[in-house]
Formats: structure tokens, sequence, C-alpha cells
């Protein structure tokens, strides 16, 4: 077994902590990774606090991690000692049923794993993510990191970036469309940078008049502030696809009055409340709503090489391990340009 030092939260609730465990001995078709950075994604605060009311602990969070690669098992193919490697959202996944046959492995018919707050398909072993100095991960669920960019700021691409860009890509978004980002934080930010290199017109909606400059910078061609009545009401009946990465409750409605027929709007952001939905927002224009779910493996890698074809990253924010509770603290504020992500040399 690998000895592994961590930082975990020991029960729902309670501050996260240093936590030492182990990980499996090198299997043959399995990497090892030295863990570098690892993104902080909202979605850890919702289960180290167990707030999902699904949590196993102690719980080791942490799905955007990057690092490099130290070991690998004799039927590894893809990776070598040296090479720079990340695992997001997913550490495995029965890869038969139709869902992974079509590379869709986050749709696994059977279930995926976690890389965190789930159970090992071998042996039901919890799964440990990567708040830690170390993983091991079968082969099928590494993915490859472009050279050319700041391996830090990449982090965050493995589950904000391949959220955005997953429904984007499906979605067929392309040069000329008008294409609205609801929110503007972790995943909104993503989303206006991939849809503006993919060549759309890209429009943001806020509730923050301060965030309108920064929107700009990001790519945004437009800002709209969303409690402005007369600022929606002017774009009407104009949007091509509409991306909602908001995870509290607000009105589907009102964004969906504001695509053209035909148009698509897909969730991303996940409210505790369910919505009140009108359906005549949906009949009156032949519109669709969906929703999209991180990404397969495959397309996972192809966001990473779109990045590294336009140099894209995320925008971060450096911090120790011993500042994640304060960091927790933070996002649920929303005090952070865009996204935090922890030195793991900050361990030692």
């Amino acid at each position: 077994m690998i000895k592994v030092k961590g930082f975990a939260a020991p029960q729902p609730k309670a501050p996260l902590a240093p936590f030492s465990f182990e990980r499996r001995d090198l299997r043959d078709n399995d990497v090892q990774i030295d863990i570098q950075y690892c993104g902080v994604c909202h979605s850890d605060v919702h289960q180290a606090r167990d707030e999902w009311g699904r949590g196993t602990f102690p719980m080791v969070p942490g799905h955007e991690i990057v690092g490099k690669v130290v070991a690998v098992g004799k039927n590894v193919k893809n990776f070598k000692v040296g090479d720079l490697a990340g695992v997001g959202c997913m550490v495995d996944a029965c890869l038969d049923c139709r869902s992974c046959n079509e590379g869709l492995e986050q749709y696994c018919e059977n279930g995926f794993v976690g890389t965190y707050n789930s159970h090992e398909k071998s042996d039901g072993a919890p799964t440990y993510g990567g708040y830690s100095n170390a993983i091991v991960v079968r082969e099928e669920f590494c993915l490859n990191i472009p050279k050319n960019l700041d391996l830090a700021a990449v982090a965050p691409l493995l589950c904000a970036g391949i959220t955005t860009y997953s429904p984007l890509r499906h979605w067929k978004v392309d040069k000329g469309q008008k294409v609205g980002v609801v929110g503007l934080g972790g995943l909104g930010h993503m989303a206006v940078k991939l849809a503006n290199a993919m060549g759309a017109h890209v429009v943001v909606f806020t509730t923050s008049p301060s965030k309108v400059e920064d929107a700009k910078r990001l790519g945004a061609h437009e800002v709209i502030i969303s409690k402005d009545m007369e600022q929606m009401k002017s774009h009407s009946n104009s949007f091509d696809f509409i991306i909602d990465t908001v995870s509290a409750p607000h009105d589907y409605n009102l964004y969906l009055s504001l695509l053209h027929r035909d148009g698509n709007m897909v969730l991303v952001g996940l409210p505790d409340k369910p919505p009140e939905l009108y359906a005549g927002s949906l009949i009156m224009g032949r519109r669709k709503l969906g929703g999209s779910l991180i990404g397969g493996i495959k397309e996972t890698q192809e966001m990473l090489d779109f990045c590294g074809k336009h140099n894209i990253v995320s925008d971060i924010e450096m911090i120790p391990i011993q500042k994640i509770n304060e960091a927790y603290d933070r996002m649920v504020k929303s005090d952070v340009k865009y996204r935090f992500v922890i030195d793991m040399k900050s361990l030692a």
C-alpha cells in the first residue's frame, strides 16, 4: 500500500483537517500521480458538509487533479514516468454499458465511481480525492495535459472546464451564434472563454453590475443585468443557445423567453429547490430545456486539447491546503475570482 497525506472532513460539517491514509498498490493498468495542484469545486463544499446527505466520512474531497506520473503498471500504454497527467470527476465505470461504449462514462448505466465520496467497484473501499499528495487511478481515467498551459490553472478544467465545454459541443455551438451565459462564477467564466473561442457572440447575464467589466475581459461581447427587465426584453427571441450555470433558485422562464425559435437552454447549475416551469415558455417557440453532466473521458481530453490550442485556462487564486476551510467560507459568499486551487507543496 502507498502511504498518503491529505486533508479530510472527519465527519459532516466538521472543518477539514490533516488526514493520513493509504492508496492501493499499482495494478497492471494503473497510473500513480504525484499531485501538484487540485482545484476546489463548489460541490466539494456541499459534500464535505454533507448538504446532499450522501456523505461517507472521513471524506477527502477534490476532483480537479493535476500532477506528474511517478509510476505505471506493466500494461499501461499511454502514460510514462515524468508525464503530466490529470484526473477529473470519475475514476471508474463499467465500460460495458451503452453509455460507456459511446464514450459517455458520466452516464454509466451501472453507476460511475466518483473520484471521492464513492466506492471502488472491486472491493467497495471508499474513494479519496485530490486534497492529497498522491493518487492511483486506472489508465482509462487519466488525461494528458497540454504542456503549454500553466499547470495550476489547468486543474479546474477537469470539472468547470468540461462541465461547460460538453454542452457547448453537444448542442453544436459555432461561429456567429448568439450564446448566453447565466452567471459568472467558476462555471460561468469558463463558459465565456470557451464559447468565445468557438466563435460565438457571447452575452453574460449577471445580477451584479460590478461584474460587467470582468465579463468583457473574459471574452463576453455584451453583458445584461438580469434584474433590469428592459434590458432583458430587448433581447427577446434572439438567442440560439443559453447555458445556465447558476445553482441558486431562479426563474428559468425568464431566460427561455429570450431564445429564438428552436433555441436550446441547458442547465449545468443545480439549485436545491425544484423550479416552476411554464409550459408555454417551451411551446410558443418550440424551445428546448435540457441538462448536462460533466463529460466523458474522450470528450474531456478533447476539451484539454482545445484549451491547449487556444491557450485557455481558469482564472485562479492559489492557496495552501491549510487555508481550505477559509476558502470554503469564501466560496459560499462568492468571494473568489474564479476558482481556488490548492498548491500541494503546502502539505509538506
